[in-house]
């Protein structure tokens, strides 16, 4: 029996998925915890790299690459951060777009059940992945366009069993790739987006919900980047930020927890978390995904301007944001100029330590900064 490797989301970062795959046993199976695609700067490259691997790799599609399948079916528009139009332009578009589809949204073997985000405590491992064929049936089918036009929106976000199907199958989407906390009748919260020292009375992380019928297996997921890394006997928590300049992280995952092992590489900051994303920068960052490039693609982001486009930043937003009584900042909100001096630290330093630095250190504790 092959060993199986899990990993956190790629968003796009393929040298950093390279370097990753070259600790890993060649002989190893993989399984990608969802998000392939966007933010980082070669989403094609990678995406075409986790094809070309062929059996050897289990990928969960994530909120990204559905966001794909849907801005590819002129269903959904494209975002401003959006990283995806050399796969939208692609001349073997139709191709990619369709492996993607028929990827599943959940997997379970050997007492791992992974998804990219999370599950409602209502659900056993064998509900979650009925929910989830059912979807998948949708989504390979001849009118996968029309379906997903209707899946997305908040609504509904608890589970009953009289939904009706359309609802049922949102329910499934949302709590598979989009949910972090909820609350203990498993109400989903689309709102808070950091780590899980953001819990309340009323609101957990969806692994700390009361009575979480997929206790008895072991939860593989991503999605959280806030959260960080997660390593408990039965909940592996692999998203830890490497489009923010983290880490890319790997798990042997083994039948029990002595036996994982814990691989990671550290990431260069190719995106600036509070900068926009516009047609210059994006072309600027494309191929900024190696450490020597990490302060490249964070002024990338900043755009032409340079000290303009940091003064721009003093407006209200930015105030707000420099208030002590705010709390932590959300990823998307950290000071550019901030940024900028990390990932110049990274390079004088000649690693990508320091970048990971800047959007706080992951530990299963959960980060102080927001998610994405």
């Amino acid at each position: 029996m092959r060993d199986i490797y899990a990993i956190g989301d790629l968003q796009g970062c393929q040298t950093s998925f390279e370097q990753l795959l070259a600790r890993l046993p060649q002989d190893a199976d993989l399984w990608l915890a969802g998000d392939l695609v966007n933010r980082g700067p070669r989403s094609l490259d990678t995406l075409r790299q986790v094809i070309a691997l062929g059996d050897r790799a289990t990928a969960v599609l994530g909120n990204h690459d559905l966001h794909l399948l849907a801005v590819a079916a002129g269903v959904r528009q494209a975002h401003g951060s959006d990283t995806l139009d050399d796969i939208l332009t692609a001349p073997d578009r139709d191709t990619l777009i369709d492996w993607v589809r028929r990827q599943p949204l959940a997997h379970f073997a050997r007492g791992y059940l992974m998804v990219h985000a999370g599950v409602l405590p209502q659900w056993d491992a064998a509900q979650v992945i009925a929910l989830a064929r059912d979807v998948e049936t949708q989504l390979r089918g001849p009118d996968w366009k029309t379906f997903l036009s209707r899946m997305f929106g908040n609504q509904p976000d608890q589970w009953h069993d009289a939904l009706s199907d359309e609802d049922r199958q949102r329910l499934t989407i949302n709590a598979l790739t989009r949910m972090r906390f909820c609350t203990a009748d498993g109400r989903i919260d689309f709102k808070i987006k950091e780590g899980a020292d953001a819990a309340t009375d009323a609101l957990k992380p969806w692994f700390d919900a009361p009575g979480r019928r997929t206790s008895d297996v072991t939860m593989v997921f991503g999605h959280w980047s806030a959260l960080g890394l997660v390593m408990r006997e039965n909940v592996l928590g692999l998203d830890t930020g490497c489009v923010w300049g983290g880490r890319l992280t790997a798990v042997k995952l083994a039948d029990v927890p002595a036996g994982r092992e814990l691989v990671q590489i550290d990431c260069p900051q190719i995106r600036d978390p509070l900068a926009p994303l516009d047609g210059k920068s994006r072309n600027k960052i494309r191929k900024a995904d190696g450490a020597e490039d990490a302060l490249k693609a964070a002024r990338a982001e900043k755009g032409e301007k340079g000290e303009k486009g940091e003064k721009g930043e003093k407006g209200e937003k930015a105030q707000k944001a420099e208030k002590p009584g705010n709390g932590a900042r959300k990823a998307e909100k950290l000071p550019g100029k901030a940024a900028r001096k990390a990932a110049s630290k990274a390079i004088n330093k000649g690693t990508a330590k320091r970048s990971a630095k800047t959007i706080g250190k992951a530990t299963d504790k959960g980060a102080k900064r927001k998610g994405d």
